[in-house]
């Protein structure tokens, strides 16, 4: 099964490199310490210790092949070097209908933090502000119904 491109900045594909060095060092050789100490009190049938660590191991590796994953898959976008044109990495400052200004980010869905100005390239929002610039005005379809936003700036 195909995964589909991992849309990522820079920054993003380092911080996921990042973890993944982590993951494959420091967090390999705790895990690896665990399972010989619980191996050396004894009889494994009935060791929690040893058991806990073999499961915290199989859920390490399987975070690393996920990694590994969204790294081979990762396409980096790079982020626009000026105002203009709402793109992938795009900061964003809309005026909805009731006057109230808010500023988004157009980042990765592993990126993405609502809460933090951040929204996913792939939400309903971000898709409806891309490729558009300021002044235009753009109708949003979300869950709790529609709004029209006014596009104050890109940067």
């Amino acid at each position: 099964m195909n995964e589909p491109a991992n849309l990522t900045t820079a920054a993003g594909l380092e911080a996921l490199q990042a973890e993944l060095e982590e993951l494959e060092g420091d967090g390999r050789r705790e895990i690896a310490a665990r399972i010989k100490t619980a191996r050396e009190w004894g009889d494994l049938k009935e060791n929690s210790e040893y058991h806990d660590a073999k499961n915290e191991q199989a859920h390490l590796e399987t975070r690393i092949q996920r990694l590994r994953e969204k790294i081979a898959s990762a396409v980096v976008v790079e982020e626009p070097a000026s105002g203009g044109v709402v793109g992938f990495g795009s900061t964003v400052v809309v005026r909805g209908e009731d006057g109230r200004e808010q500023t988004w980010q157009i980042v990765s869905s592993r990126d993405a933090s609502p809460s933090e100005g951040r929204v996913s390239a792939e939400s309903p929002l971000a898709s409806a502000l891309l490729g558009r610039e300021s002044g235009d005005q753009v109708a949003v379809s979300l869950p709790r119904g529609s709004r029209t936003l006014t596009i104050l700036s890109v940067s």
